[in-house]
């Protein structure tokens, strides 16, 4: 068995003079939270709305939980576009329970998790509401409810805190994580970097339809780091240039005289440390990784044709 919940091999998908992927292949690993990265009109939606069945492919395949994609995999995905699709004159309830029933749940069984997750969320009242009473928050937190309800394999999230305030954002992110360790498989798409460290196990970032950096999160963030280190002194101890490391800036905070060294690359962190341990206290050291947002601006920008 494959250690991949999902696959993409080489997908091509062009529309009339624009290619909008061109060889793409990403491998979500199973359970885990993958994120799709790229700027607006990378090619991200194009190549979800092929892994959802919605378009096909040029060329390329696509293989679901190790076998190849078929009509009937959709019954195990569930997907959050970023362009909300509900209808505004419908009542909450009733909608949801149709939707649900789309996806092979019986009304029973669909009424019984659709009140659990009303409660869960705090808008049970809006049940038989129609849905333009609700505000935009409210109207995605029922399309996410509506997402998850079926309890899919595959959940794709296209830009899921979009509109959102930062108190129900923060809720999201708790539920995906939480269908994270109930054993989902979970593409979260965006292009904004701020919860991609938060939420992601995985990403791939794409760039004028292709592929151009993919890995472990932690794993692309060490493939970027720069040698550059926060040493915490004691307030009284102060250090000076060297052959080792340069400084690039100092602080006094909290008790500690903080610095930001640049450490040269042949030198190793027990010659760094004992050489400066041998005539200051360390209280800290900490190596400074770059954010998932410097190294998404740095790739893209190295990646202009």
């Amino acid at each position: 068995m494959s250690e991949y919940f999902l696959e993409a091999h080489n997908i091509v998908k062009s529309y009339a003079n624009h290619t909008a992927l061109n060889g793409v292949s990403i491998n979500v690993p199973k359970g885990r939270v993958f994120g799709l990265l790229g700027p607006n009109g990378a090619g991200k939606t194009t190549l979800i709305r092929i892994i959802n069945r919605i378009t096909a492919p040029d060329s390329g395949e696509v293989y679901f939980n190790g076998h190849l994609s078929q009509a009937d995999d959709i019954y195990n995905i569930g997907y959050l576009p970023e362009e909300r699709g509900l209808y505004k004159k419908m009542k909450v309830g009733e909608q949801a329970i149709y939707l649900a029933q789309l996806k092979g749940l019986d009304k029973r069984e669909a009424t019984k998790r659709l009140k659990e997750w009303f409660d869960k969320f705090e808008i049970t009242q809006w049940w038989d509401k129609k849905l333009e009473e609700l505000s935009k928050g409210m109207q995605q937190k029922v399309q996410f409810v509506i997402t998850v309800l079926h309890k899919p394999q595959l959940l794709i999230f296209d830009e899921p805190f979009s509109g959102f305030d930062p108190v129900n954002a923060e809720l999201l992110k708790r539920e995906i994580l939480e269908l994270k360790n109930q054993g989902h498989t979970i593409i979260f798409s965006t292009h904004n970097m701020s919860s991609v460290e938060e939420i992601c196990d995985n990403i791939a970032l794409i760039n004028h339809s292709q592929v151009v950096l993919q890995g472990e999160v932690n794993e692309v963030r060490s493939q970027f780091k720069t040698n550059t280190y926060r040493l915490g002194l004691h307030i009284g101890d102060k250090l000076s240039d060297n052959s080792m490391f340069e400084i690039l800036s100092s602080e006094e905070k909290g008790g500690e005289h903080i610095y930001t060294i640049k450490k040269n690359s042949d030198i190793s962190n027990s010659q760094l440390l004992t050489s400066i341990a041998a005539g200051n206290e360390v209280i800290s050291f900490t190596e400074c990784l770059p954010s998932m947002n410097e190294i998404f601006i740095r790739t893209v920008e190295n990646s202009k044709p």
